[in-house]
C-alpha cells in the first residue's frame, strides 16, 4: 500500500509499506520526486531487489559478526580460517554500510593486497570469502546486489605444482629426523595431506592386508571430506616399513613426536623445511603437501588414468585431479596424429581400390 499527500508546510509526503507490515515516509519538494521515488520502491519490490531501508545501513563489521555466528557450524578448521579471511574484510569494509561497498572498491581491495605481497591464491580466497559474505546477505534480505563478481575477481593464478624427482624424496627422507621419515613415505606413497599424516591412528593401518584408512586428522577432527575417507592400498614393502616404525617409536598414531605422543603438523612442516635445505635441487618452497604431487605423479607415470589417480589422492572429482594434474600425463601428439592418419590411409585404400575395381 502506498500513498502521496501534501503536507501544511507545502512538502509531499510519500509513504507506504513493506511486506512485514512496517510503514517507511520520505518527504520531498515536489510532488513528482515523490511519484519517482514510490516507483523505485514498487519496481525494486516486484523485482525482488528491495531492501528495508533500515536494513540496509547495516555495517560491513555488524554483519560480518553475525555471519560468523551461523557459520559456526562447520568443522572447528574451517571456521578458524573463515575468521582469519573476516579479519581481512573487516579492517578493509569494517564501517560501511553493506550497501556502500562498491565493484570498484573490491578490485581496489585486491590490487592493494597484491601489491602488499600477498600471494595469488591467497588474494583470490579474500575475494571468494568476501563474495560469500555478500552472497549471503543478499540471501538474507540486507543487500540488493552482491558486488563481486568474475570481473572483480583477482583470479587464482595457474601456478603448477612442483614435482620432486625419486631421488630428492629419499634424500628428503633420509635427511628427517628419525622419528618423522614415516611421514615422508605416507606423503609420497600415500599421498595424505600433512593433518591426515598426522591424525592416522595404527588402528586406522591394516598391515597384513596392506590397506590405509584415513579416519580422522590432526587434532581429531572430522577429514576434509566423505571421499577423504577412501581407503588407500599400500604394497607390502610400504606396510611393513610402517609397521617397523610403529614398533620402533610406539604411540597411538603412525607418526610419532618421538615421545610416545602425536606429531603436530607445524613440527613436520619445520622439519621439512630443515631437511629440504640439505636436499640439491630442491626449491625454498618446497612443503610437505608437495610430497602428494609427488605420488600423483608416480601413479601417472605408471599408466594409471584419471579416475585411478583421483580416487588414489581422494579427491572429490576428476576435474580437480585434472586441474592439477593434467600436464603430468604423456604428451598424445604422436598417439593423436597416428590415429588421424590411419583414418586417412583407410581412405585413401578405398579410393584406390574402386578406382582398381571400375578400371
Amino acid at each position: 500500500m502506498a500513498s502521496i499527500a501534501k503536507r501544511p508546510d507545502g512538502r509531499w509526503r510519500a509513504r507506504y509499506r513493506d511486506a512485514a507490515g512496517r510503514e517507511h515516509s520520505k518527504h520531498f519538494p515536489r510532488k513528482v520526486d515523490a511519484t519517482r521515488w514510490l516507483d523505485q520502491v514498487t519496481a525494486a519490490v516486484v523485482s525482488g531487489a528491495y531492501v528495508d531501508p533500515k536494513l540496509a545501513r547495516t555495517t560491513v563489521e555488524a554483519w560480518c559478526d553475525r555471519w560468523l555466528e551461523g557459520y559456526a557450524t562447520r568443522r572447528p578448521s574451517t571456521v578458524r580460517q573463515a575468521k582469519v579471511h573476516v579479519a581481512q574484510i573487516k579492517a578493509a569494509f569494517g564501517s560501511l554500510p553493506l550497501s556502500a561497498v562498491r565493484p570498484s572498491h573490491v578490485k581496489s581491495w585486491t590490487a592493494k593486497l597484491k601489491a602488499d605481497g600477498k600471494s595469488t591464491s591467497y588474494v583470490y580466497a579474500l575475494h571468494a570469502r568476501l563474495a560469500q559474505v555478500m552472497a549471503d546477505a543478499v540471501h538474507d534480505g540486507l543487500l540488493a546486489r552482491n558486488p563481486c563478481s568474475r570481473r572483480t575477481s583477482p583470479g587464482a593464478g595457474s601456478q603448477r605444482a612442483y614435482v620432486a624427482t625419486t631421488e630428492q624424496v629419499w634424500a628428503l627422507h633420509d635427511a628427517m629426523p628419525k622419528h618423522l621419515r614415516i611421514a615422508v613415505l605416507l606423503g609420497a606413497f600415500v599421498g595424505l595431506r600433512t593433518a591426515e599424516a598426522c591424525g592416522l591412528r595404527v588402528a586406522d593401518v591394516d598391515f597384513m592386508r596392506g590397506i590405509v584408512s584415513p579416519t580422522v586428522q590432526w587434532p581429531g577432527e572430522p577429514l576434509k571430506s566423505e571421499m577423504s575417507r577412501t581407503a588407500v592400498p599400500i604394497p607390502n614393502e610400504l606396510a611393513l616399513e610402517l609397521s617397523a616404525a610403529v614398533k620402533q617409536w610406539p604411540a597411538t598414531t603412525v607418526v610419532s613426536d618421538g615421545a610416545g605422543g602425536v606429531a603436530a603438523p607445524w613440527a613436520i612442516e619445520r622439519a621439512i623445511r630443515t631437511a629440504r635445505a640439505k636436499v640439491k635441487g630442491l626449491p625454498a618452497g618446497f612443503r610437505y603437501h608437495d610430497l602428494r604431487h609427488y605420488f600423483a605423479s608416480l601413479l601417472i607415470s605408471s599408466g594409471a588414468d584419471v579416475k585411478v589417480v583421483q580416487a588414489r589422492l581422494r579427491h572429490a572429482s576428476a576435474k580437480t585431479t585434472l586441474d592439477t594434474y593434467g600436464h603430468l600425463w604423456p604428451d598424445s601428439d604422436e598417439s593423436a596424429r597416428a590415429a588421424v592418419g590411419v583414418v586417412l590411409a583407410a581412405r585413401a585404400d578405398s579410393l584406390r581400390t574402386k578406382e582398381l575395381a571400375s578400371g
